[in-house]
């Protein structure tokens, strides 16, 4: 069996599955973070139209409040009582102002290896970077508070396998965005991703997460990674659920397997209007850019802090240049601070916000007609960070650092090398 089939069995209490096979599974844990229209709905639905006041296993469920930080009206102040008094009742942990709850989730140990793990939010699936099955249910997370188990289809796995070894400058979201253009960004739908190979194994636990979470954009419900040497060491004294890791067989079926080179991968730029616009970074170079984003639950981990300030060390970001920085969790942005990292970005002009989801839904920081953003956020469709008319360019944390200082789309590499360090 593959990874896949080896949790979702297990979690229906089955010796095995197979891909189409109908099951009810009970997750390990169910995640969510309080949006309206869907944890408030949930809340509500549970309790009015199911008759359910309480959770059976509360320590099966985990909140997190990572939106409209800080409340900016209130009925966004009031939709976060409504959570923590929620999660009071219940005896669920309610997390708040640690970080986007994604990326918090694996700090807290409940990226487990081997777990199966729900969300109505798909980028969850970057919890697959450990050897988890992590996927977003969408409003379907409803059935998992009124019931222990979800309905669901095995989906078949698709093997991709990642050979090479990557430039200098060149980083995780590159990898995955050039996965999306030589396959199709709708190669994978439904169905789940194994990812292996040279590449994967030279990767950090973060580069992995930055790819796994962005399994969406090939269709996939989700992605995950073999555990290793690695995920043990990042997962150690902080792993919180009892499963047993799992392994893809040596026979495993597969779907189809894909082998991608990436020795001749060059950084990347990912054009509006869609998420499958992937171009060679070298194409655009010089287009005007006004703002810069680096963050979201896709980026701004230390791996994409230290890039940026090796872009930026000694450097000016463009007067009117608006480079906004925002790292992942707090736990990393602390790490950046003991670092100098922060130091640097702040000297060279970026502005440097606590962990929050707001920039990159455009929330905050929105644009106006006619700008443009380079960013390492999840989406650039159109208004996604502000007006409909202004346009966003998806980059790796590099590209965003060395676009600040020109205010054009900008190649990295040069920079990289006069500091004497690579991305």
């Amino acid at each position: 069996m593959t990874m896949t089939e080896k949790i979702l069995a297990r979690a229906s209490g089955r010796t095995s599955v197979r891909p189409g096979d109908e099951i009810e599974a009970k997750p390990d844990v169910v995640i969510s973070y309080d949006f309206p229209g869907y944890t408030d709905v949930f809340f509500k639905e549970a309790r009015e139209e199911f008759g359910v006041d309480k959770v059976a296993d509360p320590k099966r469920f985990v909140l997190f409040i990572d939106h409209m930080i800080p409340a900016a009206a209130p009925k966004e102040e009031e939709l976060h009582q409504n959570t923590r008094a929620w999660g009071a009742k219940q005896g669920v942990p309610v997390h708040e102002r640690k970080g986007i709850g994604h990326q918090v989730s694996a700090e807290l140990g409940y990226a487990t290896p081997g777990a199966f793990i729900v969300h109505f939010d798909g980028h969850v699936s970057q919890l697959g970077a450990f050897g988890a099955y992590a996927f977003g249910a969408r409003k379907g997370v409803l059935e998992a508070y009124v019931s222990e188990t979800i309905a669901l289809r095995v989906p078949a796995t698709i093997k991709v396998v990642l050979t090479g070894t990557l430039q200098p400058g060149v980083m995780a979201r590159d990898v995955f965005h050039h996965i999306v253009r030589v396959m199709g960004p709708a190669s994978c739908a439904f169905k789940a991703v194994e990812l292996s190979g040279p590449v994967i194994d030279a990767m950090s636990v973060e580069g992995r997460q930055t790819v796994c979470g962005q399994a969406m954009f090939l269709g996939a419900t989700t992605m995950l990674i073999a555990p290793d040497a690695k995920t043990t060491d990042w997962l150690k004294g902080r792993q919180t659920l009892d499963v047993p890791a799992v392994f893809p067989d040596a026979d495993a079926v597969y779907e189809r397997v894909a082998t991608i080179d990436l020795s001749d991968l060059a950084p990347i730029v990912v054009i509006p209007p869609s998420p499958a616009n992937t171009r060679d970074l070298a194409d655009h170079l010089g287009l005007e850019v006004h703002t810069g984003y680096l963050g979201s639950c896709a980026s701004g981990r230390l791996e994409d802090l230290r890039a940026a300030a090796d872009v930026l060390r000694g450097r000016q970001v463009k007067p009117g240049f608006q480079l906004h920085v925002v790292p992942t969790s707090q736990a990393i942005m602390a790490q950046a601070a003991r670092e100098g990292l922060i130091e640097t970005l702040v000297e060279a002009g970026a502005f440097v916000s606590s962990p929050t989801c707001d920039y990159c839904y455009g929330r905050i920081a929105t644009m106006a007609d006619g700008q443009r953003a380079v960013s390492t956020g999840t989406l650039n469709t159109p208004g996604r960070m502000g007006s409909v008319d202004s346009e966003i360019y998806i980059c790796n944390a590099a590209v965003v650092a060395a676009s600040a200082i020109e205010g054009c789309i900008a190649d990295p590499r040069p920079y990289l090398a006069t500091a004497g360090g690579a991305a």
